[in-house]
């Protein structure tokens, strides 16, 4: 069975608690729960590291660190989770809440330790922008899909093809699950760290942290076709400039960028050569 640690910072700010959170997210943590001056922070046993994190906290931030295991985690998301709402388009909920009236897209997330229930910033960043997109008929890549919350919408936005792909198993088996508690169909879940080599995407999803964008920024733009569209985000609204610089280098260019909170979302496009 596998442990978790589970990290709890004290932070001077909900906004000092978002840079936390970002730096976090580069250094293996899994997921988080953020209440007005307290970041949660939950990452492997064996992936955790004492002096890193006192590295990334610096030496006047308190945290505590206590141990829990699968079991606990799922309790208490069930005691504590709440539905999230996305304009009119979309309501997230785990399956033991109501389905929430007048949304176009009902759909049920059991997060477990992956990350991407809506709450977050960047998730609802990503789905505020998907509801702009034509999707119909349309292939789509879901790069680190967490859940698997973007990759079934695409699916209930009318894409013909979904391929989620995740490095980790917890999430790669979370996804199965929501997959197939959602009714999706088209949506191929695969584990690994590579893009796939398959036919180019229509729009290629990737929320994922900064490090792996700029890493694999490359192989993500070879994966676009002439007009196809890549959203992205995983990265502070002070990232944009560099995000942008990076992908502009590879015809792919800013259609659109939205913040919320700290955290930013982009919407590019490639343009022909």
């Amino acid at each position: 069975m596998k442990k978790y640690f589970k990290i709890q910072i004290e932070t001077a700010s909900v906004e000092d608690g978002e840079l936390m959170i970002a730096e976090l997210s580069d250094a293996q943590y899994y997921a988080f729960e953020q209440e007005q001056q307290t970041v949660n922070a939950y990452i492997l046993e064996e992936d955790f590291d004492e002096k890193k994190l006192k590295e990334i906290l610096q030496t006047n931030i308190n945290f505590k660190k206590e141990i829990i295991v699968e079991e606990n985690w799922n309790q208490q998301w069930e005691q504590s989770i709440e539905p999230v709402v996305v304009n009119n388009f979309v309501a997230i909920r785990p399956a033991f809440h109501e389905p929430i009236k007048n949304v176009k897209h009902d759909i049920i997330i059991t997060p477990k330790m992956s990350f991407g229930t809506g709450h977050h910033a960047t998730t609802f960043l990503m789905i505020e922008m998907m509801e702009k997109i034509d999707l119909s008929e349309k292939a789509v890549l879901d790069f680190g899909t967490g859940t698997g919350v973007l990759a079934i919408l695409a699916e209930k936005c009318g894409a013909a093809e979904i391929i989620a792909i995740d490095n980790d198993e917890w999430s790669i088996n979370n996804a199965l699950e929501n997959a197939e508690n959602n009714g999706c169909k088209k949506i191929s879940i695969k584990l690994g760290s590579d893009l796939p080599s398959s036919t180019p995407a229509d729009l290629i999803l990737a929320n994922i942290n900064l490090n792996v964008l700029i890493q694999s920024a490359t192989e993500i733009s070879k994966r676009l076709k002439v007009g196809s569209f890549l959203l992205t985000s995983g990265f502070l609204f002070t990232d944009v400039k560099k995000m942008q610089n990076i992908f502009e280098e590879k015809n792919v260019v800013v259609k659109q960028t939205k913040q919320r909170g700290e955290w930013a979302a982009i919407l590019f496009q490639k343009g022909s050569v």
